[in-house]
């Protein structure tokens, strides 16, 4: 179920799904085109157009707020019968050349393949090339697309492909001889990107719309594509979309660069066509199935199964907080009410293999996706959804900024912020982080007779400045617990190899949830960052 240079089942479930969910969408764009020569020695397909226009991301702005005015029109199904009717077999046995690749011949940084449509990418995407604020629409051609057994390729050489379902960008990411695979933009307003060293795992979003809420989750949808063909100098490459739905349309601009630590650089307009229950800027979207602090209810040689262990937020005053995630038995919505934060993400902090014993997966190579603000974001929350799973195929963790006040028809919204995909894209703190959570039974453990109403918390925090602290060292715990239970027990030892931990139990003292925070200080001075967690009846 891994992903790791191809797209998995996992992968094409969770991205065309959405997009299949949406079955209504997305005029096609209008074509601009360019003077951008084909490559030399790859496959450049007839191209569509003659007249060339320049596109400012000013002007698709202006078009797409003009989009927003009129009525939202769903995409027709434009696909010849043999290609919309593949199964997750055939689709799979399609695979694009890589001596195909637009870019293969120039002597730069990037390159682009196409991914074929088909099964649940029956809405296809349009993509346009260009140079200079130019662009002409770029055609694929189906032989520009291995066919493996069990398919017939005679069946596909004479069929016309009306779009592509998305497309990826590689780029030599790990050794200067080889493209690696860096980004996938695929299904709905789905994409993902690679640091150096890790592999495939958590998705972002375009948008969210009403996700975890009583009205129909919306997937918008990216119906056309401009991709500035590189230059041999470029270190980032840079990508346009337009953004649709019945519900809203938009614009997006993404700077995407390479490196240990992936950067995109985005900016998205919103044009509101209605008034929308819960709008979701920069969603993430991860799995978690379980972990050290939330157990599996069935039998699993694997300690642990996640892409992302905990969501990190830090706040407009500094404040660092971290909330180790779940599986709940139930739907489980947590708000954090912010001012202008500075960043929020869902991370990956564990990275011993020894703690998931998965030589497939390797979730210890799953990347952390760090948003960083740009600009006046304004009161909002940083909304939490963890939805029950009993299978680490389906992605059941999304994280999103929900802006104050619901917006309304007519309504022009701007966000900019830049994602940070990597190993550890957090910043350089003195604070100690939160390393690790583990939660048990209260009272004796060797006691048959534990009380069912306490549970033990031990926090682990590591780094920072009381990293290597003798173990007399004097570190206050700032432990606040709610009115509906009460604090039993608490106290600090010295990790070996470094780092302290703080053991509490709680006991409760209702069936609400138990909101619990800590933090730890010294010399009246705060020195880690602030753990979260919501107790709940079944954990």
């Amino acid at each position: 179920m891994t992903i790791q240079r191809n797209e998995s089942r996992r992968t094409a479930l969770k991205l065309g799904l959405a997009a299949a969910a949406t079955a209504a969408s997305f005029p096609g764009a209008f074509a601009f085109s360019s003077r951008a020569r084909a490559q030399d020695g790859a496959f450049e397909g007839p191209q569509v157009g003659t007249e060339e226009r320049p596109l400012t991301f000013d002007a698709l702005s202006e078009k797409m707020k003009q989009r927003a005015a009129e009525e939202y029109q769903p995409p027709e199904s434009n696909l010849p019968e043999a290609i919309a009717d593949l199964n997750y077999d055939e689709h799979r046995a399609i695979r694009f050349r890589p001596e195909h690749s637009l870019w293969r011949s120039e002597p730069g940084e990037f390159h682009l393949q196409a991914f074929y449509p088909g099964w649940v990418f029956k809405d296809t995407t349009t993509i346009f090339v260009g140079r200079g604020g130019v662009y002409r629409r770029h055609v694929f051609d189906p032989a520009n697309f291995e066919y493996r057994p069990p398919l017939d390729p005679s069946r596909f050489q004479s069929l016309e492909l009306p779009g592509v379902a998305g497309f990826r960008i590689h780029a030599p990411l790990e050794r200067p001889d080889y493209f690696d695979e860096l980004v996938t933009f695929l299904g709905a307003s789905y994409f993902r990107a690679l640091g150096t060293g890790t592999r495939y795992g958590l998705s972002a979003r375009g948008l969210a719309i009403n996700t975890a809420t009583s009205e129909t989750e919306e997937f918008p949808r990216f119906t056309a594509f401009y991709i500035d063909q590189p230059r041999p100098t470029d270190a980032s490459i840079r990508i346009m979309a337009e953004l649709d739905s019945p519900s809203v349309a938009g614009a997006y601009e993404f700077v995407i660069t390479p490196g240990h630590t992936t950067t995109m650089d985005v900016t998205c307009r919103l044009f509101m066509r209605t008034e929308v229950t819960r709008l979701g800027i920069a969603p993430l979207t991860s799995m978690y199935t379980f972990g050290e602090n939330d157990h599996s209810d069935y039998e699993d040689f694997r300690p642990e199964v996640h892409d992302s262990d905990g969501l990190y937020i830090m706040r407009n005053s500094g404040e660092m907080v971290w909330r180790p995630l779940k599986n709940p038995d139930k739907l489980a919505l947590s708000y954090f009410q912010e001012t202008n934060p500075r960043r929020f993400g869902l991370m990956q902090r564990d990275r011993l293999f020894s703690n998931y014993q998965d030589t497939e997966a390797r979730y210890d190579l799953r990347p952390s996706l760090m948003i960083e603000t740009v600009g006046d974001w304004g009161s909002g929350v940083v909304e939490l959804v963890e939805i029950p799973t009993d299978s680490e195929t389906n992605d059941n963790i999304v994280a999103f900024w929900v802006p104050e006040g619901r917006p309304s028809a007519g309504d022009s919204l701007e966000y900019r912020y830049r994602m940070l995909w990597g190993l550890d894209p957090q910043e350089q703190t003195t604070l100690a982080r939160v390393a690790g959570t583990y939660v048990g039974v209260g009272g004796n453990a060797a006691d048959a007779n534990e009380n069912p109403t306490s549970r033990r918390f031990a926090i682990n925090f590591e780094g920072g400045t009381i990293h290597n602290l003798p173990s007399d060292a004097s570190i206050e715990p700032l432990i606040d617990v709610p009115s509906n239970a009460r604090l039993l027990h608490q106290g600090m030892s010295r990790l070996p190899g470094g780092g302290w931990r703080l053991s509490i139990e709680i006991e409760r003292e209702d069936s609400q949830a138990v909101e619990l925070r800590v933090k730890l200080s010294m010399l009246q001075r705060i020195v880690s960052e602030t753990w979260l967690y919501q107790w709940t009846e079944e954990a």
